[in-house]
């Protein structure tokens, strides 16, 4: 290849890159926008807790449960039309959003804007994978992975400031401008690639798993507020193992699945799987209940909140890159495993500190100070395995079958961080029920509120809650709200803690060089 062709190659490899960390940036804006939204979205438009709770779980639900079909979809039909019609449909739901006149137009558009995110997410680490080899394949997602740390530690500040000085829907406009610029500057430069030998697409495999994940999501979610044993959350629980199971059968049969199974025997690839799991529980729930908290229940304003959230997101700025350099020397595995176990500590820490105990009576920013040294604890320890993620999850399968990989990887990310929320989400409500119930005596009219008086607690929504049970004071509220943010962060922390375990023993004995140099990583064999 002459120089110039060279030359050539390697702008255009730029151009997609640019692309998409472009488009990537518009999802921990909205990530984090809708979390930071989330209560003057509801004061705004005044819609039940469950209503405003499905404001960020209806976004996620959607994202996590068609990645997957998003990879098998730019596998056959080409990674750039795949990723320029995610970005497209992003850009469109974003759009309407600014004009919704109701929380459930606003839940149906976020609904809408997991799915443009999906297929943008999807169809862009694919492309990033056939345009990159070897140790540059490595910083190309570790350059991804910077971006969604830049997203994540300005986001809350830059989404706070636009609601604060222009109200809610400005977050709206902000996304839509971000992937309009994406596919006016990037798509334009990026070139078509897609697997020559994909088959037709999986329907059985695609309607069972996204079936299976979205009856899941669905039932956790509802069921802190219409009860565990409500036939229609019984039914979604049901249907969602009927599903599951419906989906290995198909799979297996499959001659060119959607999902190979096959790949789950090997060690290192459940390894690998299992790290964005521990970053699930240990910080991506952070980044949706800590600005609630600040705002709802600490009286922060959602600028304050922003930059509260820099302690925990700013580590992704530096840290992942880092974390992929050290690969030279340091196996990925016991990286990531310090990681964790770091992340651990700061949850135990953060588990101690009470909303409001911070120096100052005067100023809520200055009394919620006392929280920040655990959130930078926490956003250090998870930003290793983070930095460590992308670029193992496309080197474990052949190149051509990047999409596929890609899809699993950011699957797993993504629905675990769905899934997390949700349970996490309902532990916090179900105990602070529990808690309210144990420390006030209420009406029996009042105890059949309970749950949507504890969801309107975990949304931040107190205005509401006073309204509900206007004779309980305000610190009782808080007080139960602590008592199970404290018990979940301790049982969080022992989640991290584990999974940093298991992490050690299926990575630990990766070496240093594989890494980086991708094109080495290889899915070893069982042992016999």
């Amino acid at each position: 290849m002459s120089p110039t062709s060279q030359s050539a190659k390697h702008g255009g490899a730029l151009s997609v890159l640019f692309a998409v960390c472009l488009a990537a940036l518009t999802l921990p804006l909205s990530f984090s926008g809708g979390a930071i939204a989330t209560p003057a979205i509801g004061r705004d438009l005044a819609g039940s807790a469950a209503m405003v709770t499905w404001i960020t779980n209806a976004f996620m639900l959607t994202f996590g449960s068609l990645l997957l079909t998003a990879g098998t979809l730019a596998d056959r039909f080409g990674r750039r039309r795949i990723f320029a019609g995610g970005v497209a449909l992003f850009v469109a739901a974003s759009i309407a959003s600014i004009f919704a006149p109701t929380i459930l137009a606003i839940d149906l558009l976020r609904a809408v804007q997991g799915v443009g995110a999906a297929a943008a997410l999807a169809g862009g680490s694919a492309a990033i994978a056939q345009e990159f080899e070897g140790h540059a394949r490595t910083k190309a997602f570790s350059m991804l992975g910077t971006t969604f740390g830049i997203g994540l530690a300005f986001g809350p500040v830059i989404m706070g400031l636009l609601i604060e000085r222009y109200g809610w829907r400005s977050i709206f406009v902000t996304t839509a401008v971000v992937g309009l610029v994406a596919i006016m500057l990037g798509v334009p430069r990026m070139r078509e690639t897609r697997d020559p030998d994909a088959a037709r697409l999986d329907w059985p495999g695609v309607i069972t798993f996204t079936g299976t994940l979205s009856l899941f999501t669905f039932a956790v979610i509802e069921g802190a507020s219409i009860g565990w044993g409500n036939p229609i959350i019984v039914g979604a629980f049901t249907g969602s193992v009927a599903l599951l199971a419906a989906f290995v059968a198909a799979e297996s049969r499959n001659d060119r699945p959607m999902l190979d199974l096959s790949l789950f025997k090997y060690p290192r690839f459940v390894g690998v799987q299992l790290l964005p799991i521990s970053t699930c529980f240990s910080y991506v729930v952070l980044l949706i209940l800590l600005p609630i908290r600040f705002v709802g229940i600490e009286g922060l304003s959602e600028i304050e909140a922003g930059l509260m959230m820099l302690a925990l997101s700013a580590p992704m700025l530096v840290v992942p890159y880092v974390a992929a350099v050290m690969t030279r020397w340091v196996s990925p595995g016991v990286l990531s495993a310090i990681g964790l176990l770091v992340a651990s500590v700061g949850m135990l820490w953060l588990g101690s500190v009470a909303p409001g105990t911070g120096v100052s009576t005067i100023s809520p920013l200055l009394a919620s100070l006392a929280a920040v040294p655990a959130m930078i604890v926490i956003g250090f320890g998870a930003a290793i395995p983070w930095g460590l993620m992308d670029g193992l999850s496309v080197s474990v399968v052949p190149k051509e079958r990047s999409g596929m990989a890609s899809g699993i990887f950011n699957t797993s990310k993504v629905a675990n961080e769905g899934i997390s929320l949700a349970i996490v989400t309902a532990a916090l409500g179900a105990m602070t029920a529990g808690n309210i119930e144990r420390k006030v005596s209420l009406l029996p009219s009042q105890v059949q509120l309970l749950p949507e008086i504890a969801q309107g607690i975990v949304a931040g929504d107190l205005s509401r809650v006073a309204r509900l049970i206007p004779e309980v004071p305000h610190s009782t509220l808080v007080q139960a709200y602590f008592s199970a943010f404290q018990s979940v962060s301790y049982v969080l922390a022992s989640i991290t803690f584990f999974a940093a375990i298991v992490i050690f023993v299926l990575l630990g004995r990766t070496r240093p060089t594989e890494l980086s140099s991708a094109d080495e990583i290889r899915v070893e064999a069982p042992a016999e």
